[in-house]
């Protein structure tokens, strides 16, 4: 029997995360759940799949230390790191008079250099044992901003790019780096968000985590540098 693959998970409390630990964790993946919630990640890994599944729970992914001490851990205890999904991101929808210096910070922290942490932490292990798969999430927005969506567009355009240069630089490593665009994923903060909306053109977070759960098995292993839309019937 092979080694479970070990793929680290962050923002494993949350829709998309979590949705993408399920999944790795019933194809025999060993995970690593990552996020600032203690009992709802305990609550997650418990009911997960399979057995040695690991709870990092209140690690800052805005710090790259604490990023790297994290992966450090899961490599003493694990052996070895095979694969990063980062689902880690925030949203706000603002008109230009009203996006501050604090709204662009916020959406520059958290949904680009979070991602740009969380790769310089794994890629070390990776590079050394000569594999390895990282895939992250951006938005549609990215590639077509609508009104009142420059900060959050321009922040997930910039995880593309990140993508496409990691991805480049990497490939001589056995390194795959992709990133995957949904369109409005159908939670319950965003049904909140958006009462009168039509939910059926939604995309759900199983899809979400389908696909990037794909990216990061052996089965992607020639894709690399891609941003994948994923619409539904949006």
């Amino acid at each position: 029997m092979s080694t479970p693959s070990v793929v680290i998970v962050t923002g494993a409390a949350g829709n998309a995360g979590s949705a993408a630990a399920r999944l790795l964790a019933a194809r025999g993946a060993t995970v690593v759940a990552v996020d600032r919630a203690v009992e709802p990640l305990q609550a997650l890994v418990g009911a997960l799949a399979g057995s040695g599944h690991i709870v990092e729970a209140g690690v800052d992914l805005t710090d790259a230390t604490a990023c790297a001490a994290m992966a450090e851990r899961v490599l003493a205890s694990s052996g070895h790191i095979d694969g990063l999904v980062h689902t880690v991101g925030t949203f706000r929808a603002a008109p230009l008079s009203d996006t501050d210096d604090g709204l662009w910070d916020l959406m520059m922290t958290v949904n680009l250099k979070t991602t740009l942490n969380m790769a310089r932490a794994v890629v070390p292990a990776m590079r050394k044992a000569g594999r390895g798969a990282i895939v992250s999430i951006a938005a549609g927005a990215a590639l077509k901003a609508p009104s009142g969506l420059a900060a959050y567009a321009a922040s997930k355009s910039a995880v593309i790019r990140l993508t496409e240069s990691l991805a480049d630089e990497l490939k001589g490593d056995g390194i795959t780096v992709n990133t995957v665009m949904p369109s409005t994923i159908d939670t319950p903060q965003n049904r909140a968000a958006m009462p009168d909306a039509d939910t059926s053109k939604w995309v759900t977070p199983d899809q979400v985590a389908e696909v990037m759960a794909f990216l990061v098995s052996p089965g992607a292993s020639g894709v690399t540098g891609a941003a994948v839309p994923i619409t539904g019937r949006g």
